[in-house]
This record gives C-alpha cells, sequence and structure tokens, in this order.
C-alpha cells in the first residue's frame, strides 16, 4: 500500500493509507454498471485503522447513472423549491440546508432505491419506511456528529446527487484516528456498525474539501439517505 498526503481542517494528519486498489465496474444487463466498492476513495490515519474499519465503510463509484440522476432530481426538485435554507439546526449540526422526507416515489426511482437497499442492508432488514432528503447549500455544511441510536439502526446508506463531496470520520475517544471518504457525484456511500457508533462524521465546508492534497470543489449537494430501524442497543452507544 502506497502512502498519501491528505490535508485536514484545523489540523494536518500525517500518513494517509491507500485502502488497496482500484476496481472497475462491470456490466449488467438492461441497468448499466454494476458498482462495485472503490477502496482507493477511502483513507485513514493508518494503515490499522483502515484495516479494521474498511468492511464498515464502503464508497461505490457511479452508483447511478446521469439519467437516474435527474430522474431522482425530478422527483425532488419541486418540493425542496417550496422550502428555504436553514443555518440554524436544532441541534447545531447541519448549516446551509434543506430537508424533507419521501415515502413514495415513481416507478425509476423506487427501482434506484431497492438497487440501493439491496446492496447496504441484509435481505430481510426492517428498514426506515421515508427516505430522507438533504439538500445542502454550497456555502453549508454538515458538522462532525454522531446520530443518535435513538432513531435510526447501524447502517446508513446516502446517494450522492449533484457534487463530489469530501465525508470525514474521526474515532470519538482517539481524534488522532481519522478516515477520509471521497463521495463522488452519483456515489452510494455506506457506514456501518462501528463507524456509525462511534466515530464522528462530516461534511465539510467548500474551503476544507481537500482529499490527498487535491482541491475537490463542494457545489450544492443533495443526499438521499436509507437508514435501518434502531434496535434495542447498549447504553454505552446511546450517542446523538
Amino acid at each position: 500500500m502506497r502512502l498519501l498526503l491528505s490535508v485536514i481542517s484545523r489540523r494536518v494528519h500525517r500518513a494517509a493509507v491507500h485502502t488497496g486498489t482500484r476496481r472497475g465496474l462491470s456490466s449488467s444487463a438492461g441497468r448499466g454498471p454494476s458498482p462495485r466498492r472503490d477502496d482507493a476513495l477511502v483513507v485513514g490515519s493508518s494503515r490499522e485503522l483502515v484495516l479494521s474499519v474498511g468492511s464498515q465503510v464502503e464508497v461505490r463509484a457511479s452508483f447511478i447513472t446521469e439519467e437516474e440522476e435527474g430522474a431522482l432530481l425530478k422527483e425532488l426538485e419541486p418540493g425542496l423549491r417550496k422550502k428555504r435554507y436553514e443555518f440554524d439546526h436544532w441541534d447545531d449540526a447541519i448549516h446551509g440546508y434543506r430537508e424533507t422526507e419521501r415515502l413514495r416515489w415513481g416507478e425509476a426511482c423506487e427501482e434506484i432505491l431497492t438497487r440501493v437497499r439491496s446492496v447496504a442492508f441484509p435481505e430481510g432488514s426492517p428498514l426506515l419506511g421515508p427516505v430522507h432528503i438533504l439538500d445542502l447549500d454550497k456555502a453549508g455544511y454538515i458538522k462532525a456528529h454522531i446520530d443518535s441510536v435513538k432513531f435510526c439502526g447501524s447502517t446508513i446508506a446516502g446517494l450522492s446527487l449533484l457534487s463530489d463531496s469530501i465525508m470525514r470520520l474521526v474515532k470519538e475517544d482517539a481524534p488522532s484516528e481519522w478516515l477520509n471518504l471521497l463521495l463522488p457525484r452519483r456515489s452510494l456511500y455506506i457506514l456501518r456498525d462501528e463507524a456509525r457508533y462511534n466515530f464522528t462524521h462530516e461534511i465539510l465546508k467548500d474551503e476544507e474539501s481537500v482529499f490527498n492534497g487535491q482541491r475537490v470543489p463542494r457545489l450544492r449537494r443533495i443526499s438521499v439517505i436509507c437508514r435501518n430501524l434502531p434496535a434495542e442497543t447498549p447504553t454505552s452507544t446511546e450517542l446523538g
């Protein structure tokens, strides 16, 4: 594995580690590219951390096509345009955002979401019915936080529309241990288990958006997020 350098806002971490060789895309009849996990899009503060948490963090580039992204936006934009961007979140976690939930989708979008669920969640896993939609303004950002297990379960899967972005995970009890995820436009990210409960996650501001020393401009970004239902969890992991 070759060493990579990653510039981090507020501090500079030393060695970022490539998690593996970049994997390609295979064809799937009638559905365009069938995306595979792309380890080149996940780097971390140490090889050991990447190996220990790597199975719980995935980024799949080109998970949807440009046409599929257009179908999702066609359904989402009319409702989002009726809302204004907010800069005060109830727990101060998000700035410059609009959000909504959607339960019913057209056929094309429902097929996309079925594909997301089949990849991210075990068969038969109880899922939250409404899909969460988060529209982040170009000047917006998501601060480091851990989702409460009272509202969602052990897995979260999100499609990234309109813009590339950087997601950062930092171990809550060891801030020097971190992972950076490059989320290309039209990719899917998945966080599971330890990556959900023991690491904060955030979407970086445009001016902080750097991956392996390379600037990644952050434009307006819409995320389409699926979650499973919360289960009984030990008190020690009830983080919010």
